[in-house]
Formats: C-alpha cells, sequence, structure tokens
C-alpha cells in the first residue's frame, strides 16, 4: 500500500515536466472559463455560492448538481482521456486511480472554488449598483 502511495506521488509529480504538459494549465483554463459563465448567471438569478449551496439547500442539490456537471463534466471527461493517452504514452499502462484524481484536480476543483467565487463577486457588485441607483429618502 505504501508503494501504491509514493508511485501515485512520483507519477503526479512527473507529469509537470512530462510530455502533454500544456494540459496542466489548459484544463484548469477550460473548467475555469466554464465556472465564471456559470457563476455569473447563479448571481443574476440570485442563487447562493454553488459549492455552499450544494451542502446547505439539500432540495435543490440534485438540480445544482446536474447544472454543474452540465458545465464541468465534458471538461472532467477530457482531462481523464487526456491522461489516459499520457499514461499510455509514458507508462505503457493506465492506472484508473490516477486518471480519476488528475481529472478531479484538473477540471473539477477549480470549477467549484471559481463559480462561488464569481457568484460572490458579481452578487455584491450588483447589490452595491441597486442600492447605488436608489435615492436616500
Amino acid at each position: 500500500m505504501e508503494e501504491m502511495f509514493a508511485r501515485l506521488i512520483e507519477d503526479l509529480g512527473a507529469r509537470v515536466t512530462g510530455p502533454m504538459k500544456f494540459r496542466l494549465l489548459l484544463q484548469p483554463v477550460m473548467a475555469s472559463i466554464f465556472a465564471v459563465i456559470a457563476g455569473l448567471k447563479d448571481a443574476k438569478a440570485g442563487k447562493p455560492a454553488f459549492f455552499w449551496g450544494l451542502f446547505t439547500r439539500p432540495e435543490h442539490r440534485s438540480e445544482m448538481l446536474k447544472d454543474g456537471w452540465k458545465s464541468v463534466g465534458k471538461v472532467w471527461v477530457l482531462a481523464m482521456v487526456l491522461d489516459v493517452v499520457y499514461q499510455l504514452i509514458v507508462h505503457r499502462w493506465v492506472y484508473p486511480g490516477e486518471v480519476i484524481i488528475v481529472g478531479f484536480i484538473l477540471a473539477i476543483i477549480p470549477y467549484l472554488i471559481l463559480r462561488g467565487l464569481v457568484n460572490r463577486v458579481a452578487s455584491v457588485n450588483r447589490d452595491r449598483s441597486v442600492n447605488a441607483d436608489i435615492p436616500n429618502s
């Protein structure tokens, strides 16, 4: 078990300097673009921050997960496919656990962080502009 974790850490680190390293930048950027678009839509609709809303609004959880998956699912699948290609080039073998971890790191985590952050910033800016338009009595 210890050997497996050592190989996992070594393999994940090797991706930074190995072939196809462009994807380590490209895929988070793609996930970020989808997150910004979805976060702005959430702010406009008055929805809570995405990740926070998953925990605090169980009645809307399945709807939120479907919407999130629709946005980031393709990027996650692409991240996993490219990691399979990388592993076949480098190892001539595929480690499924590494594929899932890399896809999660490159697509899901940036999406979760940015969608909620963009929603919060856009909501604050929207609230400021609405309050600025209301004259003081």
